[in-house]
């Protein structure tokens, strides 16, 4: 083969490289760029942590431009987050965060007053001294996140200390039902709690649970955790607020590498 045939064939072969390369990065956006389940925690996280408001439009192209990769990855973010309750998808319109209505509010309410209930009959009737030791070191740690004024910790805490009451009881279908539960809470919040300040668990409500757990007193924990949830819902204020919009692209932008 002579050497000018070689550096045709070779130029050639660089050609079918860089296209199948870059037909790679059109489907899967740049090398450094999150992956579809990357996207999907930083936007689920931004719900549960209160940055993102009910209503919020999430553009495809905004969302596709703040992390670096393309729309169809976006789609099927926003497809999952429909699935789990978290975003609204709208025919030829932009997906926007759920906004749930007064009567959703309510149902979700109920709906996690019967759950809890169950779920700390169990814990209280088989608690180990470890479970309750973690329970109290739980709270504590919240206590002091929001007593140092760090809500948006505390309020993870929260959420993870009914995560950890579900873990305790042993029941995987009553945890998978709370998981659900409690992603969509912080929309309720959102959509009709007062702007005057953040909804939060209060953390002498859930030391009051932990000790009705720790006397093994079942009946004492379901009323201590019907009252929380009930304390809770009855923070909701049905004014309905309009709220300026977030910058997505400040939001969730990627480090460029």
């Amino acid at each position: 083969m002579s050497v000018r045939k070689s550096k045709a064939n070779g130029a050639a072969g660089s050609a079918r490289v860089s296209r199948a390369s870059g037909a790679a990065a059109a489907r899967h956006g740049p090398a450094n760029a999150p992956s579809e389940d990357e996207i999907f925690a930083r936007i689920y996280e931004a719900v549960l942590d209160h940055r993102l408001q009910p209503g919020t439009k999430l553009k495809e192209v905004a969302l596709a431009d703040a992390f670096g990769v393309n729309r169809a990855v976006v789609r099927k973010v926003l497809a999952r987050l429909s699935y789990n309750r978290l975003v609204a998808l709208r025919p030829n319109r932009a997906a926007v965060v759920a906004s749930p209505t007064i009567d959703e509010s309510r149902d979700l309410f109920a709906a996690r007053r019967v759950v809890e209930a169950a779920i700390v009959e169990c814990v209280a009737r088989a608690a180990s001294r470890e479970g309750v030791k973690a329970l109290r070191a739980h709270a504590r740690q919240e206590q002091d996140a929001y007593a140092r004024g760090e809500t948006r910790r505390g309020l993870k805490l929260s959420l993870a200390f009914h995560r950890e009451l579900a873990r305790l009881a042993g029941n995987g279908v009553l945890a998978e039902f709370l998981d659900q539960l409690i992603a969509r809470t912080p929309l309720v919040v959102l959509a009709h709690k007062s702007t005057s300040g953040d909804s939060a668990c209060s953390d002498d409500e859930h030391a009051g649970i932990v000790e009705a757990i720790a006397r093994g007193d079942a009946h004492a924990a379901m009323t201590a955790m019907t009252a929380h949830l009930t304390s809770l819902e009855g923070q909701l204020d049905l004014t309905g607020k309009t709220r300026a919009a977030p910058d997505l692209a400040a939001m969730f932008a990627v480090s460029e590498v």
